[in-house]
């Protein structure tokens, strides 16, 4: 067996070993982990594309439900010397996984880059630190709507002006919850939509299909704009009604 096969294998048993984590952590907490699955590559490739368009410029970078950290191990790669990547996972269990992942990996010492693995709720990060770009892997359409205008006010108040926030959403969940899910359930995912459909309006700068992830999913950018976010900031549903 060569070096090559070994790898192959070695990858293998991760990602399987990954993604049985994710279904037992997911009947313990769907607030912590919302996803069926880890990310695939091609999708953490479309999440990390606003910090590999700035190389070679340092860059403050968050990454918000990590779970497991296949985004992480995209973004690591892309960090230039003197950046920083601050890591928010609720999950205790995901959250020293993590840490075990970002003391290993050897290109954080090629680069001097500075990685932080916080387990907390981003809405209660407790930093000073604006960031280029934010890239989220929370579980949004599992939140109650007050919950996601929460977490939205605090990714744009975590952005720097001009910064970028990436996020994914899985394709078709609003037809799948009107099919399965009682009314309550839809209306909640509905309203969800609704504050999405909002942000998306006012800030967005691009959409992707990724087809090649499992399931398939959405990738939206949107982008804090460079006045005030006073100004700028969406009115809450409540307030819109």
């Amino acid at each position: 067996m060569n070096d090559r096969t070994t790898s192959h294998d070695r990858v293998l048993t991760q990602r399987n070993a990954e993604s049985w984590m994710f279904l037992i952590e997911a009947a313990r907490d769907l607030r912590t982990t919302g996803a069926i699955a880890p990310s695939g590559k091609a999708l953490a490739r479309v999440l990390t594309e606003p910090v590999r368009a700035q190389t070679p410029h340092p860059l403050a970078v968050l990454e918000a439900g990590a779970g497991t950290g296949p985004v992480t191990r995209a973004l690591i790669p892309q960090l230039s010397r003197g950046s920083r990547l601050d890591i928010v996972e609720a999950n205790p269990r995901f959250a020293a996984r993590l840490r075990t992942l970002v003391t290993a990996h050897p290109h954080l010492t090629a680069t001097s880059a500075q990685v932080n693995v916080h387990q907390t709720y981003v809405e209660q990060l407790d930093t000073d630190q604006r960031y280029d770009v934010i890239v989220s892997g929370l579980p949004l359409t599992n939140f109650t709507p007050a919950q996601v205008e929460h977490i939205m006010a605090r990714y744009l108040e975590l952005l720097h002006p001009g910064g970028t926030l990436t996020y994914f959403a899985y394709l078709g969940t609003r037809r799948a919850r009107a099919l399965t899910a009682s009314r309550a359930e839809a209306r909640r995912h509905a309203a969800v939509d609704e504050i999405m459909a909002t942000y998306q309006r006012t800030y967005a700068t691009g959409l992707w299909t990724v087809w090649a992830n499992v399931p398939p999913a959405y990738v939206w950018h949107l982008q804090r704009p460079l006045v005030s976010a006073d100004q700028a900031e969406p009115q809450s549903v409540e307030a819109r009604r």
